[in-house]
């Protein structure tokens, strides 16, 4: 990403905007379709969970849960947020093209946490709690 250099009529806080704006920009052309990857990959993780344990998942089948579900993917994606508390911090710093270079390892990271806490939460607090 190349910044311009402060011209005659620019200020630092002119320029300093401008370098926020091209950050955010790269952030999100990043992160963004990668959003997509990381719904999927939960939805088969709970798909899996259904499907395996049908019987036992039978009575919940309904609207109200529909709801919950909902709910719980509205978290996941509001978790999914804090790659942008890393990612632009990091674009700032020095580290800025080898972090870029390896910035696919914070998303593999998140989402193995995300499926992890996604297996917790059904394993743990919802399955058990099925009648």
């Amino acid at each position: 990403m190349h910044v311009d250099q402060p011209g005659p009529h620019s200020s630092g806080a002119d320029q300093q905007s401008k370098l926020f704006r091209k950050i955010l920009t790269d952030a999100i052309h990043y992160w963004e379709p990668r959003r997509i990857a990381y719904n999927v990959i939960l939805s088969l993780v709970v798909i899996a969970w259904i499907a395996i344990s049908w019987p036992h998942f039978r009575p919940i089948v309904k609207f109200e849960s529909l709801v919950l579900l909902a709910v719980l993917a509205v978290w996941a994606n509001i978790c999914y947020c804090a790659a942008y508390l890393v990612d632009c911090p990091m674009q700032f710093s020095f580290f800025r093209q080898r972090w870029q270079r390896w910035r696919w390892g914070l998303w593999t990271g998140g989402m193995l946490f995300a499926i992890l806490l996604a297996n917790y939460w059904i394993a743990d607090e919802i399955f058990p709690y099925v009648r």
